[in-house]
């Protein structure tokens, strides 16, 4: 499974999660367990708590990706534009070696 399906679906679980949490706390409020504003306060508390999860795991990710790639040989885009300053001063030179134009 490609890490791109597994924070796909870590995503959709937490909204699924969230919407559970908004149903469970406003059945709370409808039976009187619970005050309006104590509902919107734990909603608002795990919402928020869910967010940091959600950027903790992002950031995680992140970090993993650009430890694997260091571990690759990996040309950067200096790298490539170096090459090709050098491939065209060699074709430019073998040009004038050959008699063209260039």
């Amino acid at each position: 499974m490609a890490l791109f399906d597994i924070v796909r679906k870590a995503m959709l679980a937490s909204l699924g999660a969230q919407g559970r949490v908004s149903e469970f706390v406003d059945d709370l409020v409808k039976r009187g367990e619970l005050s309006q504003g104590e509902g919107s306060k734990i909603v608002k508390e795990w919402m928020d708590k869910a967010q940091q999860s959600s950027t903790d795991l992002t950031g995680r990710i992140q970090g993993a990706v650009t430890d694997a790639l260091k571990q690759f040989p990996l040309a950067t885009k200096s790298d490539i534009e170096e090459v090709q300053k050098r491939i065209d001063t060699l074709s430019t030179r073998i040009q004038k070696m050959e008699g063209g134009e260039g």
